[in-house]
């Protein structure tokens, strides 16, 4: 897919960036040191994982030997969990304002309807939370009213208004406690997280808070460096909503000149991406004008990988494209399917198909029988992602016409 030489890869810097995701780094280490050596055991190749030893991001130093080659990688987390628990930090009121008010905000755009043109099961996702959410009201005041009424039955007669106010007190008490032990359970039920992440995207109508761009910017500047050191490659990786981070961050290096001509090849691999959920909202003009920009450069080989089998990400739809902001000269992205139900054995399909969380981390596990798409031989192989899939076609299935209402990069 590009037009360089090949290049050997003997040193590679990875930049991963997660989506809204408030947990330690280390659970991105230990998944990668674990698939990595089941991926490597089916593969038959050697990979290895250790402690890094240089300053910087939170980190590893991966060492592979894959088809004869020794390739040496150091992945590097790029976190902003910290914003993400931040944004997370509110009462169970308040994220039931953020419901009205993300609700409100997707509809009355017209944004939701659009979104479920193209794929609807991450549009099911993010209904999934407001659903439960009032579920769990319902249930909470329905609780609270049979402990009223029955306060009162059994006070009132006793006790006179001051039976009833009773009564009504232990209904409301009854009635908060529901709400707060369906919180302190959401490590089971996923509502208050997926509300806080819509929310998150929708409360400044697509555009990123400044907390969000500053912390991007150090990204880019830390990226900068390692394009200008003795590596061979520097991929950056953006998974789920980290992928439209990923673009404004690669968007604004190149258009700053700080991607220098001659350095180490740039490779962007967005895996399970939610690009619409953001490109398609009315403020998001940064993020069309970032897309359109970097889908046109020569600098960078940017590959797109979803599947349809993950409801959480909006497969096989090009980003770029589906904006709304795709020129004739467009070059980028790439879009393939990573196939789950082709590259995982039909017992492993089965074990995961409901487990839709899982599945939308399956882009960085290991596969039973991997196609063309090898997240640990992306990360620490000889090839770079150019090489890789220099002559991969595009999905067939893929979903490249546009489709969002609002497609204006400026204000």
């Amino acid at each position: 897919m590009s037009n360089s030489d090949s290049i050997h890869v003997r040193k590679r810097r990875v930049f991963y960036i997660p989506g809204y995701d408030p947990i330690h780094p280390r659970r991105y280490r230990e998944l990668y040191r674990t698939e990595s050596s089941k991926q490597a055991d089916i593969s038959g190749y050697s990979i290895g994982q250790t402690q890094k030893t240089a300053s910087g991001p939170y980190g590893w130093h991966v060492a592979a030997t894959i088809d004869g080659a020794e390739v040496a990688a150091d992945v590097d987390v790029l976190l902003w969990s910290d914003i993400v628990r931040d944004s997370m930090d509110t009462s169970v009121t308040a994220t039931y304002w953020q419901l009205g008010r993300t609700a409100w905000t997707y509809i009355t755009t017209g944004t939701l309807r659009r979104l479920m043109w193209m794929r609807k099961g991450p549009v099911i996702a993010a209904l999934y939370p407001v659903g439960m959410l009032l579920l769990q009201l319902l249930l909470a005041i329905s609780f609270g009213v049979m402990l009223t009424g029955l306060g009162k039955s059994l006070l009132v007669p006793y006790l006179g208004i001051f039976g009833h106010l009773i009564a009504l007190a232990a209904g409301m008490v009854l009635f908060g406690a529901v709400l707060d032990w369906f919180r302190k359970k959401d490590n089971k039920f996923f509502a208050y997280y997926l509300m806080h992440d819509y929310a998150f995207s929708a409360r400044w109508g697509g555009a990123n808070p400044p907390a969000l761009e500053d912390r991007m910017a150090a990204f880019a500047t830390t990226i900068a460096d390692a394009m200008t050191s003795d590596v061979d490659e520097v991929l950056i990786v953006g998974h789920s909503s980290g992928a439209h981070l990923a673009v404004s961050i690669l968007a604004d290096l190149f258009r700053a000149g700080r991607v220098p001509k001659g350095g180490p090849a740039v490779g962007f691999l967005s895996l399970g991406q939610v690009v619409p959920m953001m490109s398609f909202l009315p403020k998001a003009y940064r993020l069309r004008a970032d897309l359109a920009y970097l889908s046109v450069q020569d600098g960078v080989t940017w590959v797109d990988v979803t599947a349809p089998g993950d409801g959480c990400a909006f497969a096989l739809c090009d980003p770029v494209a589906v904006s709304g902001v795709a020129v004739d000269h467009k070059k980028w992205p790439l879009v393939i399917s990573a196939a789950f139900t082709q590259s995982l054995q039909p017992e492993t399909w089965n074990a995961l198909r409901w487990r839709f969380f899982r599945l939308h981390f399956q882009y960085l596990c290991a596969f039973d029988r991997p196609k063309d798409y090898d997240y640990f031989q992306i990360t620490a192989g000889p090839l770079t992602l150019a090489d890789r899939y220099r002559d991969r076609v595009p999905s067939r299935s893929r979903i490249d016409v546009a489709a969002s209402k609002y497609t204006s990069t400026a204000p």
